[in-house]
């Protein structure tokens, strides 16, 4: 017997989620009835008329048939009611149809198609963006869902490191699951690890171990960072210019400035000007200074104006850095 409704309506302003959604039933309709089994309905052929006409048609096929239907947010209360609604009281068992209407300010799914599909035994589903103030604790309701504990700090990380489409912190959400299992609890460290592409990640943790003139690890993860492919001429700005950051940081709070009043001037991520701050407090503005002298000695260097090959030029500067 078929699970399938005989209609499904996916509609709000979470275009993503509405997307996925749409294909996650393509693709199970297409595994019951095959490609020849699913209609499409989208733009001219997307209109109330058009659906109703091909739901009042008999055909002879074998097996359940679906009929997909975009755009429903543009369709008025009146066509749904004229053409559509005595079409779906008369459907055919063995059809389904699925109409997904992206909303956007006035343009909605008319609230015709909405109370249809449920009084003739349909599914509806809205999926709705949630506000970017409180996406923060909704990654935190998601997490716990996933069986990981993130404090705010971790959560207002994730959304800032991510961006606001829900799918995505899902995702990373997902990610982080994997990585350390049920009854974790992650702090800003753990989400960034994570959230970061790998390469920037390496560059953060060269930086780290720079500030903190950690030398064998500054060694290490350098040697990393070139077997992944990283080019001198593209990782040497890169480094400078976090370090130019942490230096920015430290110049402010060496001359009286508190970490808040710093943090307010700072034109980043709330998480990132944390990380400058706790980086910069960690070392002195001289320091940084001199790694950042070495570094543009290293730079020309990387463009073979040196005797020796960059990567031995390298080794020396991180060599002089961290001593």
């Amino acid at each position: 017997m078929s699970t399938w409704k005989p209609a499904y309506l996916i509609h709000g302003d979470d275009h993503g989620r509405i997307g996925e959604r749409r294909a996650n039933l393509r693709r199970k309709a297409e595994e019951e009835a095959g490609a020849q089994g699913v209609e499409a309905f989208v733009g001219e052929t997307g209109t109330p008329e058009a659906v109703a006409a091909a739901l009042s048609v008999m055909t002879f096929s074998i097996g359940h048939r679906f009929l997909v239907v975009d755009g429903v947010e543009r369709w008025k209360d009146a066509d749904v009611k004229t053409h559509l609604v005595p079409a779906l009281k008369a459907m055919d068992p063995a059809t389904t149809v699925a109409f997904f209407g992206r909303d956007e300010g006035k343009t909605a799914t008319p609230k015709a198609l909405i109370d249809a599909v449920g009084k003739h035994g349909g599914v509806v589903g809205q999926e709705t963006l949630i506000k970017a103030k409180e996406l923060p604790r909704w990654v935190a309701g998601e997490a716990a869902k996933l069986g990981l504990t993130l404090d705010a700090a971790a959560a207002r990380l994730l959304v800032d490191a991510v961006g606001e489409r829900q799918q995505r912190l899902l995702r990373e959400l997902e990610k982080l699951a994997l990585e350390h299992g049920p009854g974790s609890r992650l702090d800003e460290d753990d989400v960034a690890a994570v959230a970061a592409p790998s390469a920037e990640r390496q560059v953060w943790a060269l930086v780290d171990a720079l500030v903190a003139r950690q030398q064998s690890r500054a060694l290490r993860v350098f040697l990393e960072l070139r077997e992944q492919g990283e080019s001198l001429p593209r990782l040497v700005p890169l480094v400078a210019r976090r370090l130019r950051e942490v230096l920015s940081v430290a110049v402010r709070l060496e001359a009286g400035e508190s970490p808040g009043q710093v943090k307010a001037a700072l034109k980043m991520a709330p998480w990132m000007a944390d990380r400058r701050i706790r980086e910069a407090r960690e070392t002195d503005a001289d320091a940084l200074r001199a790694a950042l002298e070495s570094l543009a000695g290293l730079e020309l260097a990387s463009r073979g104006l040196s005797d020796v090959s960059e990567d031995t030029a390298a080794l020396r500067s991180l060599l002089t850095i961290t001593a």
